[in-house]
């Protein structure tokens, strides 16, 4: 699909194996999104979900090929934008720094701690510098659909909690675990940054489901962590996520457009490059995540 992409108003879903064998996803095809920042994680699945337009994404390919710090965060995040999504719900597997967030519970993240260090984490740059507030990362319109699709489902969902995002793909130690609890943070994970920043930038709502997997290895009466038994809780939390995306969708798509939190407000007031000294190639790469605000006469 070339950049000309449709532009009808989407909702997408990032996430992992299973979520795109939705029942009730119709008409839905595997389509080649092409993007400025190379090539996404894998092709996107676009079709129509209780008469909603709706885009899949598995984050790290179909058959969980591409790891966290080699997952193109950047090609991600713009191709769901030329296809015309406005609101992503990224689902994420997650370890608990919380006695109370047992394993299955699913928590509508509000606040982040970036640890990650070996990756891309703005569309702009050199020539072209913009600043966004990540002050509220995540998009609290979306997110209280979401818990009010939880609530339908009858699904355990908490709503707020702080997610410490790591490099990987090693899960923590003993020393790391506890630093992470000492900070107050809730929860930790590998990969929704910098998905939250990158879509803050494209104007994008951005909203996170962290689907608790396990408790890390600070909790002393529960085995370390392995992927065995994360993918055993995650096999179980993949039904809910299933339940959620059911009951969400239609909540989700009857939100006020534009949104209510300002999301598509992101980059009014973020560029700092004078416009003469702007770099042309990068303004035409940045063509699908700023053309709104560079088609504007004072930008």
């Amino acid at each position: 699909m070339s950049s000309e992409a449709s532009q009808q108003p989407a909702i997408g879903i990032i996430g992992g194996t299973g979520l795109y064998e939705l029942p009730g996803f119709e008409s839905a095809q595997w389509v080649t999104v092409e993007s400025a920042f190379g090539e996404p994680s894998d092709q996107l699945l676009i079709g129509e979900y209780a008469g909603h337009r709706l885009v899949f994404l598995p984050r790290h390919g179909r058959g969980h090929r591409i790891p966290p710090s080699e997952i193109n965060y950047r090609a991600n995040i713009e191709a769901l934008k030329r296809v015309g999504v406005t609101r992503i719900v990224s689902f994420s597997a997650v370890g608990s720094l919380r006695e109370e967030l047992e394993p299955g519970t699913f928590v509508l993240v509000d606040q982040y701690i970036d640890r990650t260090f070996a990756r891309e984490k703005s569309f702009f740059g050199s020539g072209f510098v913009a600043h966004v507030s990540m002050a509220d990362p995540i998009c609290a319109t979306t997110s209280k659909s979401l818990a009010a699709g939880a609530d339908e489902a009858n699904i355990r969902c908490v709503s707020g909690g702080t997610y410490v995002v790591m490099e990987g793909p090693q899960f923590s130690s003993r020393a790391e675990s506890e630093l992470h609890r000492s900070w107050g943070a809730d929860l930790i994970g590998m990969t929704n940054m910098p998905e939250a920043k990158l879509a803050r930038e494209a104007e994008i709502c951005y909203s996170t489901v962290a689907m608790v997997t396990d408790y890390d290895c600070w909790h002393d009466d529960h085995e370390d962590v392995s992927t065995a038994s994360v993918l055993e809780v995650l096999r179980e939390n993949s039904e809910h996520a299933k339940s959620l995306v059911a009951a969400a969708v239609p909540i989700i798509a009857g939100q006020s457009t534009p949104c209510e939190s300002g999301c598509h407000r992101a980059l009014e007031h973020a560029i700092a490059t004078t416009p003469e000294h702007r770099d042309p190639a990068l303004a035409r790469r940045l063509s699908v995540v700023a053309g709104r605000v560079s088609e504007n006469a004072g930008w």
